[in-house]
């Protein structure tokens, strides 16, 4: 008798083995199925190490790229591959970002049920959010710098244009290193000195947590000193009150600005305008921003809520930020993909959370006209109501990065951009152009 209920306890364990390793071989199946079906082993899906099947569309029906048996095709025009390329990907995948690569279940026609079955062979379709031609516009304003452009609608998540510079041409000779940077895509993988953009940061946790800031006034004379160390600007400002700092942005009155908020404060504001943290873009991550704000080193403090120091942003997380505030503080999450048969959309047009309160946002949002109105000119931007703050990072060489970041107040158009430019010096300067050009191209398109 108590051989057969050693036997039994046996055979309910291995029952319940049994059962708990097919409960986990399911979850596995659910969660990577997609994953295990596209695994390069699969010759059914593909045709010497290329996926042949699925096609990748903007937004307006452009086709970026086909899969075939008989290979990849894109557009004939060689500027229009090299403006997408970062969001459509290479033949071979080496674009971590790329649609090729990030939702190949999407493009072979993967389902739970069927796995890669597909009757005609063709695979599916994935349209993206972006608008190629505001692509290739964002590409040839660029011109000879390498950058960043970006544009997302701040009520949807829809990411309009998403360009990144150097680029490369996917039918051309590709780089043999696959970890060559060429396919480093900066908007969503990158972070840099963010210069005066930053204080659209101090200037939130300015009014969040100084009570005294509406009667601030600070006198610039160009080369400003605290405790013996220079803190500069690029001229003598003259006497400024909180607005005025803001639009002729002067180093001086923030490094103030930043002492009297105080670190804790700005590491806390920065926080929640979700610059320290990831976002999920349809499955992409992006690398969170980092930041430090001494509590020992007020003239180390006054420059990192310039911008300087080793303040360090990601170009995405920045426009989702200035977004935020054309949304009355709520952030919106983005999203590269329009529709799918197979994809659901993942993220875009979901909430992630209130960055800043409704009274924060206005503020800023007069300060950022302000800014337009005072440097940059509104006849620079004709017909559009637009929002900005540009920056001019220093990062110790010749030539200063430039950023110009913000948003347009318009219903049927609402469009929140970052622009960054490497060794492009005044940000308003290179990236103004840039962004009227884009954003003309886009209400025009949409």
């Amino acid at each position: 008798m108590q051989k057969l209920e050693n036997r039994a306890r046996i055979c309910l364990l291995l029952a319940a083995v049994l059962f708990l390793g097919i409960v986990l071989f399911t979850w596995r199946l659910v969660t990577h199925g997609a994953e295990w079906a596209t695994f390069y082993g699969n010759t059914q899906i593909y045709t010497n190490g290329m996926i042949n099947r699925g096609t990748v569309y903007d937004r307006n029906g452009v086709m970026l790229m086909q899969c075939t048996t008989n290979g990849v095709v894109y557009p004939e025009s060689s500027t229009l591959r090299m403006a997408t390329v970062h969001a459509v990907g290479d033949p071979k995948g080496n674009m971590s970002t790329g649609a090729i690569n990030m939702w190949k279940g999407g493009l072979i026609g993967y389902d739970f049920l069927n796995g890669t079955y597909d009757t005609t062979k063709d695979g599916k379709k994935i349209t993206l959010n972006i608008d190629s031609s505001a692509n290739v516009a964002a590409y040839n304003a660029l011109g000879s710098h390498n950058g960043v452009v970006g544009v997302f609608n701040y009520k949807t998540g829809e990411i309009m244009c998403m360009v990144n510079k150097p680029s490369f041409d996917p039918l051309g000779s590709l780089p043999a290193d696959p970890n060559s940077s060429i396919y480093f895509n900066s908007f969503l993988q990158g972070k840099m000195t963010p210069g005066s953009t930053f204080k659209l940061v101090t200037s939130a946790a300015a009014i969040d947590y100084d009570p005294e800031i509406s009667s601030f006034s600070f006198t610039c004379d160009g080369v400003n000193y605290y405790r013996g160390e220079k803190i500069a600007c690029t001229h003598a400002h003259g006497t400024s009150d909180f607005e005025r700092a803001l639009a002729v942005s002067c180093n001086g009155a923030f490094g103030a600005i930043s002492r009297e908020v105080g670190a804790e404060n700005l590491k806390k504001e920065t926080e929640d305008c979700g610059l320290t943290s990831s976002i999920n873009i349809d499955g992409i991550k992006t690398t969170p921003g980092t930041f430090e704000f001494p509590t020992d080193n007020d003239v180390e403090l006054s420059w990192a809520g310039i911008g300087q120091a080793k303040d360090q942003v990601n170009p995405a997380s920045m426009m989702v930020f200035v977004g935020s505030i054309a949304n009355g503080g709520k952030a919106v999450q983005p999203s590269m993909i329009k529709s799918s048969n197979i994809i659901k959309k993942l993220s875009g047009g979901k909430s992630l959370g209130n960055y800043l309160s409704e009274d924060t946002a206005s503020q800023l949002k007069s300060m950022m006209k302000n800014d337009v109105k005072v440097t940059y000119g509104e006849s620079n931007f004709p017909g559009l109501d637009i929002y900005a703050k540009s920056g001019t990072a220093e990062v110790g060489t010749a030539d200063n990065n430039g950023w110009f970041v913000g948003f347009i107040d318009d219903p049927d158009h609402p469009y929140a951009f970052v622009v960054w430019v490497e060794g492009g010096g005044t940000g308003y300067q290179v990236g103004g152009p840039i962004i009227r050009t884009v954003l003309n191209t886009l209400i025009q398109n949409n």
